[in-house]
């Protein structure tokens, strides 16, 4: 996508949009847009042809769903809203233009409802909704109450978006499109640079040019924050600093700016010791496990501190963190096995991902549902995928999920799955969504741990895993063995 076809930030308000559509209004970054609108008390709408669990929350909030794409849909409308997963000859985008309405970009009516805050933009391949979420709940600990967008909600608070009344707003920046460089920050937090979207980018290379531009974009009265841990990270400080601008790292590297040590994880969560230039600032704990949720983790500290913000505020939020829902999500038990819900879809955060829930597991055996995420990254990324899902003890592997792609000859799971370095016994390609939950209860025993993982859809599958475990084990029994939570 090319930045030079949107509005500059800070050109428009948000209420300057007048009534606002929302195009495929259940996708997590619609959501989130949609619910901060309607939390400022805009009129907003939406069309969708499935009812994601997102919906109900914004009608509650007195959005208007339609659950068809049709012209109708427009009436009354000022502003029409599309994201990049709208394809261009959409017939509610096609009617937008006919009507010489307002069509914006996601990122773009998300830089409207910016204007006036300092936007703290959180980027990177891996961890930058995690890590939104953890500086969301940093800033309300300390009493900021910021405005926030993130792309997907925190377990347990049922939000993805809120619109706040401090002078922050929180929001998480999505490098796939290039819309990243839409937002002007006053803090660029940058998690990681790694090879993915190279459908838009090509290489590497052009990939981290777009992440020092997104960082040039940071106000020059902020700072920008980096990981000294991550080779992409590090680059780019160095570049950063060369040009005279104000970047401050972290990590377990001895020359980062906040350096941990002392991290243990373990099924009950992750800890360490922080330190600030050789100061230290103390123990943080947080009660999900993961030694990159310590990282993570420790990107919120170091923000909040440049910020002036209490590091007790961050100590407390952190020890409270519940997760957000698609990352490492517990979604219940049925029939003695355990079953979670992971966005990791890269198999850098799958091998993370997969090693955490490895810890859960204990005696137990991981069986992972994957369902992978485009049909380019499956095919550039096969064998490091492949390499992360050898992890588990038993696969069941769902077709790629790539709305708009073109499938060619010899792409897709039917290649990922001989790749997978596992015996053929432990291991199948399943054609159809239905067959996934027998696939699991068929193989699943008391003390495993299941989870869903991959694009989108496949987080809808939970309840349908636990009611086969439980339907399984009513048979044997008489009765229904599942628990939600």
């Amino acid at each position: 996508m090319n930045t030079a076809q949107f509005t500059p930030a800070g050109t428009l308000t948000a209420e300057d949009l007048g009534r606002i559509h929302l195009i495929g209004v259940g996708g997590v970054g619609m959501s989130g847009l949609a619910r901060l609108l309607l939390t400022r008390g805009l009129p907003v709408s939406g069309s969708e042809l499935r009812e994601w669990p997102s919906l109900a929350g914004m009608r509650a909030l007195g959005g208007t769903i339609h659950m068809t794409h049709e012209a109708a849909n427009l009436d009354g409308v000022d502003t029409v809203v599309y994201s990049s997963a709208i394809p261009q000859d959409h017939l509610e985008l096609v009617e937008a233009r006919r009507r010489g309405l307002r069509v914006l970009h996601r990122s773009e009516a998300l830089a409207a409802a910016m204007t006036g805050r300092l936007t703290v933009a959180i980027a990177g391949t891996h961890g930058k909704t995690t890590t939104t979420s953890m500086v969301t709940m940093v800033l309300q600990q300390a009493g900021a109450d910021p405005s926030f967008v993130i792309g997907g909600e925190i377990s347990e608070v049922g939000s993805g978006a809120h619109h706040g009344t401090g002078e922050h707003f929180v929001v998480e920046a999505d490098e796939s499109d290039r819309s990243f460089l839409i937002y002007r920050p006053y803090v660029s937090l940058i998690t990681n640079i790694e090879a993915d979207h190279l459908n838009t980018y090509g290489d590497l290379a052009t990939l981290e040019a777009a992440f020092a531009e997104f960082a040039r974009l940071t106000d020059r009265r902020g700072f920008i924050v980096t990981c000294a841990d991550d080779p992409g990270g590090r680059r780019l400080a160095q570049t950063l600093r060369a040009e005279g601008r104000q970047v401050h790292t972290y990590g377990e590297a001895a020359d980062a700016d906040l350096r941990l040590s002392g991290i243990v994880s373990s099924a009950q969560g992750v800890r360490y010791l922080a330190e600030i230039d050789g100061r230290p600032l103390g123990e943080f704990r947080l009660p999900v496990p993961g030694r990159h949720m310590g990282l993570n983790s420790a990107s919120a500290v170091l923000t909040a501190y440049l910020l002036g913000l209490p590091v007790e505020a961050a100590e407390a939020a952190l020890a409270t963190f519940p997760g957000v829902r698609r990352r490492f999500e517990r979604k219940g038990v049925a029939d003695g096995v355990l079953v979670y819900d992971e966005y990791a879809y890269h198999p850098t955060s799958m091998t993370l991902a997969l090693r955490t829930l490895r810890e859960v597991a204990g005696d137990g055996r991981l069986i992972v549902v994957f369902q992978p995420y485009r049909l380019y990254r499956t095919r550039d990324l096969q064998a490091e995928i492949a390499a992360a899902l050898g992890i588990a003890d038993e696969l069941v592997l769902l077709e790629v999920f790539g709305p708009g792609e073109l499938r060619q000859p010899g792409e897709g799971s039917a290649a990922l799955v001989e790749a997978v370095p596992l015996p053929a016994d432990r291991k199948v390609f399943v054609g159809s969504w239905d067959d996934a939950p027998v696939e699991v209860a068929r193989r699943a025993r008391p003390g495993d741990v299941v989870v869903t993982m991959g694009a989108p859809p496949i987080s809808l599958m939970g309840d349908e895993l636990l009611a086969a475990l439980a339907a399984r084990a009513g048979n044997a029994a008489g009765g229904s063995a599942a628990t939600a939570g």
